[in-house]
């Protein structure tokens, strides 16, 4: 396996095991919840979700340019446009057939990740010094989840994929 593959997937179970983390978390929606001292984590899992999602594009980037040295930037809009354009028109492909349907957007027309990404582009800064904010934050958690798992699940049919292509040729 190259090293290339290695950090790729390394960054990618990262990735995937900040997204279990932060499912696992109680459900603290702002209507249920009547004492602030029990809001004990607003903001951590858009906080987590971002950084997730942050790490997941970032395994894209070392698979696409057999390069570990990613793009050092936390804004998610900024790490998807780095990427090659055949990994983005996957991406996009694949958000539309599959997280598109469940959480379509009145905004926009063609609602693609992109989209969704730029909405959610500065969510890992603004929601890790919330208490700093000067101005109000939206942040779409079942929209930007579905994303995220959509995005590792494609990079790990990429990868295994991968994988498999050099024994395609040799007798088993």
């Amino acid at each position: 396996m190259s090293a290339r593959l290695s950090t790729a997937i390394r960054i990618g179970d990262a990735a995937w095991a900040i997204l279990r983390k932060t499912k696992s978390f109680p459900d603290q929606r702002f209507e249920g919840v009547e004492d602030w001292a029990d809001r004990e984590h607003v903001g951590v899992e858009p906080m987590l979700l971002a950084l997730s999602m942050e790490l997941a594009l970032k395994a894209w980037f070392v698979f696409d340019y057999d390069d570990p040295n990613v793009v050092k930037s936390h804004d998610v809009t900024k790490l998807f446009d780095a990427l090659l354009l055949e990994s983005r028109q996957r991406l996009d492909d694949e958000f539309k057939r599959s997280v598109n349907p469940r959480h379509p957007s009145v905004f926009f027309i063609d609602y693609g990740i992109r989209d969704i990404l730029s909405q959610h582009k500065d969510a890992f800064i603004d929601w890790r010094y919330l208490h700093e904010a000067k101005k109000t934050m939206m942040f779409d958690q079942s929209a930007f989840e579905a994303t995220l798992e959509m995005v590792l699940r494609e990079f790990r049919k990429r990868y295994r994929t991968e994988r498999v292509k050099p024994l395609l040729g040799h007798p088993l």
